[in-house]
């Protein structure tokens, strides 16, 4: 039984990012000033952010049930069955549609609904991926990572709540005001729900209440013996903002130039591992091995 593992751009995985590691991948359109372009193929990153600091108007849409169909028929040709992994459908329509359209391929498309996006939708593809090399059907993937799907959150700062109002998440007025007085709203991505966890004033405290919400779950992590990866998406976009991470004065007694337990968190694309031996030394392996010699160490 051979599986194919199909994605969205919203992952984070670019259409040749995908080819390169067996991911088959729906660029997301965007529109920009009313043309349509898609995400990693003929719209860059960094173009699209340009586009947003320099005014244009710039909105996101779902990909058409017929593009999404010829990627599957294509990927069929090749696979037994697929398991397409789209964005929340607590933040899109496209998965509702995607639902949809796969009762009509007899059990051989599995849509997985996990309520993610961005770094943690990445990290349940990657997972699909190594879930299909042991030889699981469409159906387990899905129901394995269904199983996992609400250990993940996500905590976003924005710049601006120009696009916030234009989604309906804030009023008009709200986001007048707001943008006034320099308010930058810390949001919180749990499940279907997208929250205001906190609300600040500036950009540098915004991030560094980010940092504080990253601690705390890193903490509680620790203490319940999880093992958890930590990523970020898209900060320190711009010189001047890593000159303003060094003027912290917070990378300059670190190895690595940066402190992955402090501000410099938000400079880590992601984890695979121990979070201790990011920050210095492995724990949990070194005390298996303290162990292994005879030491007694204190029981948590």
């Amino acid at each position: 039984m051979r599986v194919g593992i199909v994605t969205d751009s919203n992952s984070g995985i670019s259409v040749a990012q995908g080819a390169q590691l067996g991911i088959f991948v729906v660029p997301m359109p965007l529109l920009v000033d009313g043309e349509i372009r898609y995400e990693g193929v003929d719209l860059t990153s960094e173009e699209f952010y340009a586009a947003q600091l320099a005014g244009r108007d710039v909105s996101t849409s779902q990909p058409s049930p017929g593009d999404v169909m010829d990627l599957w028929d294509r990927v069929l040709e090749e696979y037994d069955q697929l398991v397409y992994i789209p964005m929340s459908s607590g933040l899109s329509a496209s998965c509702q549609t995607a639902q949809g359209l796969s009762e009509s391929y007899d059990g051989k498309v599995e849509v997985a609904d996990l309520r993610r996006i961005s770094v943690t939708q990445q990290l349940a593809v990657l997972d699909a991926v190594e879930l299909a090399k042991l030889g699981l059907t469409a159906r387990e993937i899905r129901e394995e990572l269904d199983r996992v799907a609400m250990d993940a959150m996500i905590y976003i700062g924005v710049e601006t709540l120009t696009y916030l109002r234009r989604g309906g998440r804030v009023t008009p007025a709200a986001a007048a005001m707001g943008n006034l007085l320099n308010i930058k709203p810390l949001l919180k991505i749990y499940g279907e729900r997208l929250d205001a966890f906190a609300k600040v004033r500036g950009v540098k405290a915004c991030k560094q209440r980010a940092v504080e919400a990253l601690r705390e779950s890193v903490e509680q992590f620790q203490a319940k013996g999880w093992s958890f990866v930590v990523g970020t998406a898209h900060t320190y976009r711009t010189p001047e903002e890593i000159r303003d991470y060094i003027a912290t004065g917070e990378p300059m007694d670190k190895a690595g130039a940066y402190g992955i337990q402090g501000v410099g968190a938000l400079l880590v694309q992601g984890i695979r591992g121990d979070y201790c031996n990011v920050v210095g030394l492995p724990l949990f392996r070194l005390g298996r091995m303290l162990s292994g010699f005879g030491v007694k160490l204190p029981r948590p």
